[in-house]
């Protein structure tokens, strides 16, 4: 039995769109922080024995799509191995299912460090990293503790995500809606790609914003991080909206906590929104500003549902006792 744990990450730097849709290549890299809060954990066990996966996801058995995609990440880590052996798989996912906060992050890149141990593989971090890959993009990110690079690649071997150096950041994150969105990413970046006109604006827009960012973490600059970060979100968001048929992640709600984040930076805080592919916006501001910022925004917005989170581990193996 190997049991691993993963945290979501929350990109600076978005990817958005695949260039390849079986390897899960990017078209850009991206840059993320993955978060302290919200882990996913799960369990593997090899049963050569059964004639089927059998997949319990949150105490219910996996059904449908999900329960295809663990089977056919399974596939692809048996194949590694050398093996047909079927596998028992339970995960526990603490961060809302396809909410836009990074679930299939966190949960391929527990379900890829289980697995990989479950079956025997001795992978290195940049190894599981990959794997992590073929089951969802940004999954690779959240095997990388605090900061992490997605560098897009050439192939299968050189797109992986690594650690980056830079300022110690924080997060605040304002749950405006926890229910799964109605059109996935994997979805909502096909169409893009193929039928929004800001798609290829998007993709040049992008690979600056992340030459940007690699800049502004070297320097430590947190305002050029702020502002890339938010610029780069409402990027995004315009090449979605440009779809065709039209899919809008964000609600009035979403808009107007990102004129929140206007109003802390004037009143001296150093927080920028940003958005992933769902209505919940996320402020990033420096580590020692966390509380300060969850504060004067608990002021600014009531009722607003506002989760303070740091830079957290790496995707990793834990022990589990009875």
């Amino acid at each position: 039995m190997s049991t691993a744990v993963a945290h979501p990450n929350i990109a600076l730097v978005k990817y958005w769109g695949k260039r390849d849709d079986s390897l899960i290549l990017p078209l850009t890299g991206s840059l993320s922080l993955t978060l302290d809060v919200f882990p996913t954990t799960t369990t593997v066990v090899v049963d050569p024995h059964a004639e089927a996966d059998q997949i319990v996801f949150d105490a219910a058995p996996a059904t449908g799509s999900a329960a295809a995609r663990i089977t056919a990440f399974l596939d692809l880590v048996r194949t590694l191995a050398g093996t047909n052996a079927r596998a028992r798989v339970d995960t526990r996912n603490s961060v809302p299912t396809g909410a836009g906060l990074a679930s299939s992050a966190s949960g391929f890149a527990a379900l890829a460090v289980a697995a990989a141990d479950a079956y025997g593989l001795t992978l290195d971090q940049r190894a599981l990293s990959r794997l992590a890959r073929r089951g969802s993009g940004s999954a690779c990110r959240s095997i990388i503790p605090g900061a992490a690079i997605w560098h897009a690649g050439l192939d299968d071997a050189t797109s992986f995500a690594e650690h980056v150096d830079g300022p110690d950041l924080g997060m605040v994150i304002a749950v405006v809606d926890a229910g799964a969105k109605a059109v996935s990413s994997r979805e909502a970046m096909r169409r893009t790609r193929d039928t929004s006109p800001y798609a290829d604006a998007w993709v040049h827009a992008a690979e600056a914003d992340l030459a940007l960012m690699q800049q502004a973490f070297a320097a430590g600059d947190i305002g050029m991080i702020g502002e890339v970060t938010e610029s780069n979100a409402l990027r995004m968001h315009a090449a979605i909206m440009g779809c065709r048929p039209p899919i809008r992640y964000l609600a009035p709600q979403s808009v107007a906590l990102f004129d929140a984040a206007a109003r802390l930076r004037a009143q001296g805080l150093q927080a920028y929104a940003t958005a992933d592919a769902g209505p919940n916006v996320v402020f990033v501001c420096p580590a020692g500003e966390v509380d300060a910022v969850r504060e004067a925004l608990t002021a600014d917005m009531p009722g607003e549902r506002l989760i303070a989170a740091r830079a957290g581990a790496g995707a990793h193996l834990v022990e589990v006792t009875a």
